[in-house]
């Protein structure tokens, strides 16, 4: 594949995108959300359902499978691909964020990163040089560049120090990857510094990568500091060029993503939420344990064509969750990940017919977000938590 047609933009409606991914493993449609498999799986879920519920793009993390089976080990058995029955698409990520948030040990310097897994506690060093190798190993289609993640909160100085050096490995990134039908990323960063990421954003653009992802956001901020760096640095990218907001996985910041003209999300936020009984509905999330759904003999959401929603009504998923059976968790993840798929498509056909603003705001003003100060505390307990 020459990355050069890597992606092309086939309509706009204000700052929002619609366009087309070119893999190895098939075209993209974008706007798209892809359903994290860290492990090789998406938690619940075969390959097939995944692709039974409209999906043809996943993320699978390098940290998790260069640990636990081993590179060597995916490539001797085909490739990512083969190895966990998935035809198609997959993105990589470098692992770089997992190495700062898992590592009980963590030593960064211009040369790379030592670590020790936080499965054994056995140590290693990731360069980016091997940050590359690896991927290619792996065989995703698309694969990202190793980066030095910052916190929220850090001081402007130490978020500096992170962003030239993730520029540093960028350029390494680049020099070192020879795999030319897989896609590698970029990635700019700079804290919640609107300069920082401005000189991210054009010293990273300048290496004329085929693809640039934002990262470093959605680590705890409010979201009234997340929305306006996103535009802000989304104005200063490529437009022929896709762009991938990392991490973001909540149906309100998908739309709002889109606003802003992004074209690609990952987060694992909808599969975790739908183990603990969190479902998505367009007037918000509701938790399915509550008493209130016991005796509820209709869908979760009547709206939504998911299997779940088309055979079980609430009470049966509330007798499920409240019986702690495992059916619960992959009949909940199955209506999460389908009410994605379908949001995904509603937003690129309105794209399409230029109606994307008036979608958009029909659909925050219906949709019942989480509350702000709830949101951002659990946020930052679930990062506490990882660490």
């Amino acid at each position: 594949m020459n990355t050069q047609k890597h992606f092309t933009l086939l309509k706009t409606c204000d700052n929002a995108r619609a366009g087309e991914l070119n893999t190895p493993h098939g075209k993209i449609p974008t706007p798209v959300f892809m359903p994290v498999g860290s492990q090789a799986t998406v938690k619940t879920l075969t390959p097939e359902d995944v692709k039974s519920l409209g999906f043809n793009m996943i993320l699978t993390n390098t940290y998790h499978l260069y640990l636990r089976p081993g590179v060597d080990v995916v490539k001797k058995l085909g490739g990512l691909h083969d190895f966990m029955g998935w035809g198609g698409a997959i993105l990589t990520d470098s692992g770089g964020y997992q190495v700062f948030s898992l590592s009980p040990l963590c030593k960064i310097t211009d040369e790379g990163v030592k670590f020790r897994s936080h499965i054994d506690g056995s140590e290693h060093f990731l360069t980016p040089e091997l940050a590359v190798k690896y991927q290619e190993a792996l065989g995703a289609d698309v694969i990202m560049v190793l980066d030095e993640c910052s916190a929220y909160g850090d001081a402007k100085e130490k978020i500096q120090k992170a962003m030239d050096r993730t520029h540093r490995w960028a350029k390494r990134c680049l020099k070192s990857h020879k795999t030319k039908n897989q896609a590698l990323y970029a990635i700019v960063q700079g804290g919640m510094f609107p300069d920082l990421r401005k000189a991210s954003a054009e010293y990273l653009t300048q290496l004329d990568f085929p693809g640039y992802a934002i990262g470093g956001l959605s680590v705890g901020e409010p979201k009234d500091v997340t929305f306006p760096l996103i535009e802000q640095t989304t104005a200063l990218l490529p437009p022929a060029k896709p762009r991938y907001l990392m991490g973001v996985g909540a149906p309100e910041d998908l739309v709002e993503g889109v606003a802003r003209g992004i074209d690609m999300f990952d987060c694992a936020l909808p599969t975790r939420v739908a183990r603990n009984g969190a479902l998505y509905t367009r007037q918000g999330r509701v938790n399915i344990r509550r008493a209130i759904y016991s005796k509820i003999d209709k869908p979760i959401d009547p709206s939504c064509d998911c299997y779940t929603c088309r055979t079980f009504s609430a009470a049966y998923l509330n007798h499920l969750f409240r019986a702690e059976e495992l059916l619960a968790l992959r009949l909940a993840t199955n209506h999460n990940l389908r009410f994605l798929n379908n949001l995904m498509k509603d937003i690129r056909s309105a794209i399409m017919d230029g109606t994307f603003d008036r979608f958009a705001k029909s659909f925050l003003k219906t949709y019942q977000t989480t509350n702000e100060q709830t949101r951002v505390a659990q946020k930052g307990k679930w990062l506490k938590g990882r660490k």
